[in-house]
C-alpha cells in the first residue's frame, strides 16, 4: 500500500499543468498511478477505517476520488486535465453526490496549498429548501455548532455565499435570519504542502473531519426523503406518474 502523499505527487501535479495534453498523460501514465492515484486510494482506504468511529454515515470508496478528467463540453478551456487531486465524502444514505460531505484537495499549483473542509457547496433548490426549514427549527443546534470554541479555532466561521435578504417565506426579523441567508454552508482550513507530505497530513485530515462532521449531519438530517427512489423501468415510472395525476384530480 502506498505510505502517502510525497514530494512526486507534488512535483507530477506541477509537470501536469506544464503540459496539460492527453498524449503527456498517456506517456506519463504510470507516473500519475504511483504517484497521485495509489496515495489517494490509500489515505480514503485509510478514512473508511476511521469514519466509522465518528461518521459511519459517510461513504469512503474508490468512487470519493474526482477524475483527473476535466469535463470540457461547455467550457472555453479545453485543458482536459486537472491539475490537482481531491476527493469528497458524502452519506451513503443519500444519492451519490448529494448532500453535505467532508472534502479534500492537494493543489500545488494554483491554491499552492491543501484544502480540507466540509459542508454543502451546491445544493439542488428541493436540498435547500429543505436545510432552510430544518435551520428554522434547529437554528439553536446549529448556532451552538459553528460556534464552538474547537470549531472556530480549527476552521473558523461558517461561509458561503449568501442573500441579501432572508429567503421568501421567512420574516426579516427571523431568529434564524442570519443562517437562512446561506445558499451555501461550509467550513474549512488550508494546510500547507510540507505537511501534506509529511506523515501529520492523516492526523490533519481526522482532526479537521472530526470538527466539521456534526456540521455535516446536521446539515443531512432533513434530506432522507428529498430524492426519490428511482423506478426499476420506464414503464414502472409512467405508471407511477399516472398514479399521482389520479390522487390529485
Amino acid at each position: 500500500m502506498s505510505e502517502g502523499f510525497t514530494r512526486h505527487t507534488l512535483s507530477f501535479l506541477r509537470a501536469l499543468k506544464r503540459h496539460n495534453d492527453r498524449e503527456w498523460f498517456r506517456a506519463h501514465k504510470a507516473e500519475y498511478d504511483e504517484h497521485v492515484r495509489a496515495p489517494m486510494l490509500a489515505t480514503i482506504e485509510r478514512l473508511a477505517h476511521d469514519f466509522r468511529s465518528f461518521a459511519p454515515d459517510l461513504a469512503a470508496t474508490p468512487h470519493s476520488m474526482f477524475r483527473i478528467y476535466r469535463d470540457t463540453r461547455f467550457s472555453s478551456d479545453k485543458r482536459p486535465l486537472k491539475t490537482h487531486v481531491a476527493a469528497s465524502f458524502t452519506s451513503r444514505r443519500l444519492p451519490r453526490g448529494a448532500g453535505a460531505g467532508l472534502y479534500f484537495h492537494l493543489d500545488p499549483n494554483t491554491d499552492r496549498e491543501a484544502w480540507i473542509g466540509g459542508g454543502i457547496y451546491a445544493p439542488e433548490p428541493r436540498e435547500l429548501a429543505r436545510i432552510r426549514a430544518h435551520i428554522a427549527v434547529h437554528h439553536r443546534r446549529l448556532h451552538r455548532l459553528v460556534n464552538d470554541p474547537a470549531f472556530r479555532r480549527g476552521v473558523g466561521a461558517l461561509e458561503g455565499a449568501q442573500l441579501t435578504r432572508t429567503p421568501r417565506g421567512y420574516a426579516a426579523d427571523h431568529p434564524a435570519a442570519a443562517y437562512l441567508k446561506f445558499r451555501q454552508l461550509y467550513a474549512g482550513r488550508s494546510c500547507d504542502l510540507d505537511v501534506v507530505t509529511s506523515p501529520r497530513f492523516h492526523q490533519e485530515l481526522l482532526r479537521t473531519f472530526r470538527l466539521l462532521s456534526p456540521l455535516v449531519a446536521f446539515l443531512n438530517a432533513p434530506l432522507a426523503g428529498a430524492f426519490p427512489e428511482p423506478a426499476l423501468d420506464p414503464i414502472a415510472a409512467l405508471l407511477r406518474r399516472s398514479a399521482a395525476r389520479r390522487v390529485n384530480e
